[in-house]
């Protein structure tokens, strides 16, 4: 005598939890991603406009403090004169961007004479930092 058998049924992968799983992966490193990225700078106080972009890309960065410390990138120079030389010595040839810093209760005198030596090294490309206003 002869037993039916039931036909094996067949495999199936089930796809859709395996999706869920990968959109919840991607999203968790986009976010981790994000909040890994951190600006480095000085912290000043940085007057607001309206129309500017958050994002300013930022080649070379020199900072103006509240107590009149000047700052080519993060390191402190003397005086504008010695930010410029830094940034000719930088320049090599290339075309460069200077993000000036400078905190709002920074002297409008002090950011002119800063912007005219930069601009006597050879360097146009000129631009205020500000923060956007809300």
């Amino acid at each position: 005598m002869k037993i039916a058998r039931n036909s094996p049924k067949k495999a199936r992968i089930e796809i859709i939890p395996m999706i869920d799983t990968m959109f919840f992966l991607l999203v968790f490193f986009m976010i981790a991603t994000l909040s890994m990225t951190a600006q480095s700078g000085l912290p000043v106080n940085l007057p607001q406009a309206s129309g500017m972009k958050a994002d300013t890309q930022q080649v070379f960065t020199i900072t103006l403090t509240k107590e009149n410390r000047l700052f080519y990138e993060q390191d402190p120079v003397a005086s504008p004169a010695d930010a410029a030389l830094r940034l000719t010595q930088q320049n090599k040839g290339r075309p460069v961007s200077v993000v000036i810093n400078a905190d709002r209760s920074v002297e409008h005198g002090r950011v002119i004479e800063l912007m005219a030596v930069i601009r006597q090294a050879g360097i146009t490309k000129i631009a205020v930092a500000v923060t956007p206003s809300k």
